[in-house]
């Protein structure tokens, strides 16, 4: 069994075909798929997908920083939705100081107060970070004993560094397949048991596919970290499952 650990199957490019896209991803051998919601619809969705496939799929619920600017209106609706059974993470949550949907002490707001409902649920984060590693580090080195993982990973190896310090779980998806010399060499440095693989689909197809992204092609980004590691895919998928299990205590 592979676990796709970061993959929108509640976004709207999967409305009309979600049932085949699920049959496809579980003939595959990719059975376990983390559902991450990025706002309430999202999250509600999220829940409603795990419940059809229960032990299969499961369940993440927070708002995303592009949102933050009005998490303060949605936070006790997300906060209610934490203690459904399917929940296994909170996320995703984090800061994007690219692209500034939201004010930068709206986003640290947001992320403050979603990492306090993981610490009072006893859940692990997802988090989302773009140009804001320094900001994030700072932020968590506030806590102590949080679990989670850097999703979808865009940085180098003082990053990758730090987040191991720390005691996170990294995550590579397709980006990993774009010529990154930087995501490379993380890659080729995180200790196998912090190591976790993500479609982020409908997002980042891996290449050489193109159109939408869906959870059956994590087996291309295993195929290509394979051939960076010298570690076959299958090994590779079987190790980022057994932390997957680990980090979300579906063991």
């Amino acid at each position: 069994m592979f676990f796709d650990t970061h993959a929108h199957l509640n976004d709207d490019a999967f409305l009309e075909d979600l049932e085949l896209v699920i049959e496809r991803s579980f003939k595959n051998k990719v059975e376990g798929i983390l559902v991450v919601g990025y706002d309430v619809k999202s999250s509600e969705k999220a829940i409603e997908i795990s419940r059809k496939f229960k032990g299969k799929i499961f369940a993440a619920c927070a708002i995303h920083p592009h949102d933050a600017q009005n998490f303060e209106s949605d936070f006790k609706i997300i906060e209610e939705l934490s203690k459904e059974e399917e929940v296994v993470a909170i996320g995703e949550t984090g800061l994007d100081f690219y692209r500034n949907f939201s004010s930068r002490e709206a986003q640290i707001a947001s992320f403050e107060a979603f990492i306090d409902l993981a610490i009072r649920r006893n859940l692990p984060l997802i988090f989302h970070v773009r140009k804001a590693f320094p900001e994030v580090f700072k932020i968590l080195e506030k806590y102590k004993n949080l679990r989670g993982v850097f999703h979808s990973f865009s940085g180098g190896i003082n990053e990758l560094k730090r987040a191991i310090e720390l005691n996170f779980y990294v995550s590579f998806s397709g980006s990993i397949t774009y010529g990154s010399k930087k995501l490379e060499l993380s890659l080729k440095n995180i200790p196998l048991n912090r190591l976790l693989f993500e479609t982020d689909c409908p997002y980042l197809i891996p290449r050489p596919l193109k159109g939408r992204n869906e959870p059956s092609n994590l087996l291309y980004i295993l195929n290509f970290a394979s051939s960076i590691l010298n570690i076959s895919a299958e090994e590779l998928g079987k190790i980022s499952t057994e932390n997957a299990l680990r980090l979300f205590n579906l063991e």
